[in-house]
């Protein structure tokens, strides 16, 4: 194939990722750049302009010093690693202009914002959006784009031959290691695979981001809060320049574009076919999906049941735009916290009410947790690691009534519910004692353990609005203490990455493989 052959012989296949990504990052820069130079803001302007340039010039003096020499094509494990510097360092870089643009900030703080953009958290520490001029929303809403699409081709390029990041429920081989299956993906080296899946994906998710943009923008939001809202849609970052969406001038009707467009990140069978979990084909058919659209509309259901029952029990049918509303604001609440982007319907407060729950906040947590699909841009486990253990559950049940029983299901679905769950199951015991971990570092380092809680959740599953919701008041995040700011970030990087992605980093066993 032409395109093949091209790739093979093109010298950006046998770059390191994390130059690339430097690269890319200092281009994006200038975006930031010219904005702020539309709108005269000169200091803001130079800081984007010149860091822009400074990266762009020293990322090409690199790759021609590195042209010359032969090079053999990176390993998935080194993309792995690259992948993880990325997110580690290249937020220093990131945090340059903005703290230069800002100027009444500190450095760690101008670093945690860009950590929790770039792995598509969405916490911040600056509550009031008027702080920050509409450049550097731009730039923070910027990079968690970028940082979901990083994340969506590194999931088929890096973590599915490595079968890891969800993908471990479905293969025969052991996480961290390949198991050579052809058909799913094209047998390429690391270094072309992810050239082919970038190929594919980028422009995908460019449109998708630019349709969801012109709805918005026609449904009565500014330009700018359009573009900020559908990058944070795609990438499930809940960045936001005004305060969330139930403050846009989209209304309702912003709303559920945003609801339709937030489907993408309970499966990846919403735009593609090259992630098998079911061996009948179709939407309708996966399981992840299933699973998802049962939590979006259960969940709200439960939350404002008993009131709608007691209503109608007493023929107050003048409470159905209220009761109407309540669902609507349970639906996208709901879908927008297990999606792991954090946004907050403006009929929020109205289920909340017919919930006749003290702290609704724990549902979102526990949806969050839950998260998306498996090479989709959300966080949290993972709808597939939640179906394998589903699976096996209903198996053991089976067997206590029948325990000679045989099991009906096909071979994938055996295999789900045997290797996949036990898989599956680690993972969350590797989740819980992350939590468990980072909950109690960070009550020693000050802060109450109920918001402790909060942050770990937030920042592992990369949900950061859950920290000016889930509690009965907003967490102050400012006012941590720099040892615990630099603890929530390694957080969210391991979120972001999860745990068993950094075992196989560190595993001697599996380098030597």
């Amino acid at each position: 194939m032409p395109g093949a052959r091209s790739l093979r012989q093109s010298p950006l296949a046998r770059m390191p990722l994390i130059l690339v990504l430097a690269a890319i990052t200092s281009a994006a820069m200038l975006i930031p750049a010219l904005h702020a130079l539309a709108q005269d803001n000169h200091t803001v302007a130079r800081a984007f302009g010149y860091s822009g340039m400074l990266g762009l010039i020293v990322s090409g003096l690199i790759a021609v010093a590195m042209g010359g020499n032969e090079r053999r094509e990176a390993s998935d494990l080194d993309n792995l690693l690259s992948l993880s510097i990325a997110f580690i360092g290249l937020p220093i870089f990131l945090a340059i202009p903005f703290y230069e643009g800002l100027r009444t900030t500190t450095f760690l703080n101008a670093y945690f914002e860009m950590v929790s953009s770039f792995t598509t958290t969405g916490a911040t520490l600056f509550e009031k959006p008027g702080r920050l001029v509409d450049s550097l929303h731009l730039w923070r809403g910027l990079v968690g784009w970028m940082g979901g699409l990083l994340m969506w081709i590194a999931a088929s390029a890096i973590l599915a031959p490595l079968n890891l990041g969800g993908f471990e429920v479905t293969a025969t081989a052991e996480p961290g290691q390949g198991d050579g299956q052809e058909g799913r993906f094209q047998r390429a080296g690391s270094g072309r695979r992810v050239w082919q899946v970038t190929a594919a994906l980028a422009p995908l998710y460019i449109a998708l981001t630019g349709a969801l943009w012109l709805f918005l923008a026609i449904g009565g939001d500014r330009p700018l809060v359009a573009l900020i809202h559908a990058m944070s849609t795609m990438a499930t970052s809940g960045i936001s320049p005004i305060g969330g969406v139930e403050k846009a001038g989209s209304g309702v009707g912003g709303e559920a574009v945003i609801f339709f467009f937030m489907m993408f990140a309970l499966s990846r069978m919403t735009f593609s076919s090259d992630t098998i979990t079911s061996a009948r084909p179709g939407l309708h058919n996966d399981p992840e999906f299933r699973l998802g659209m049962l939590i979006v509309l259960g969940v709200p259901l439960l939350l404002f049941s008993r009131h709608w029952i007691a209503a109608v029990g007493a023929d107050q049918i003048e409470d159905l735009p209220s009761a109407l509303s309540a669902l609507w604001g349970g639906m996208f609440s709901v879908l927008s916290f297990l999606s792991t982007t954090g946004f907050e319907s403006a009929h929020w407060d109205a289920a909340r009410s017919w919930s006749g729950l003290g702290t609704p906040g724990l549902i979102l947590m526990g949806v969050a947790l839950v998260g998306g699909g498996v090479a989709t841009t959300a966080g949290g486990v993972k709808l597939l690691r939640v179906y394998a253990l589903y699976l096996n559950g209903q198996r053991e049940m089976e067997r206590l009534v029948h325990p000679s029983s045989v099991g009906r299901a096909g071979a994938r679905s055996r295999r789900i519910r045997r290797h996949g769950a036990f898989v599956a199951w680690i993972f969350f015991m590797l989740f819980a004692m992350s939590l468990a971990l980072i909950t109690v570092v960070l009550a020693a380092l000050g802060i109450e353990f109920e918001q402790a809680i909060i942050l770990a959740i937030a920042a592992l599953s990369t949900t950061g609005p859950l920290t000016q919701i889930a509690g009965e008041a907003p967490i102050a995040l400012n006012l941590m203490a720099p040892m615990a700011k630099l603890v929530v970030c390694a957080a969210m990087v391991l979120g972001r990455l999860e745990t068993l992605a950094i075992i196989a980093l560190i595993s001697p066993s599996i380098w030597r493989d």
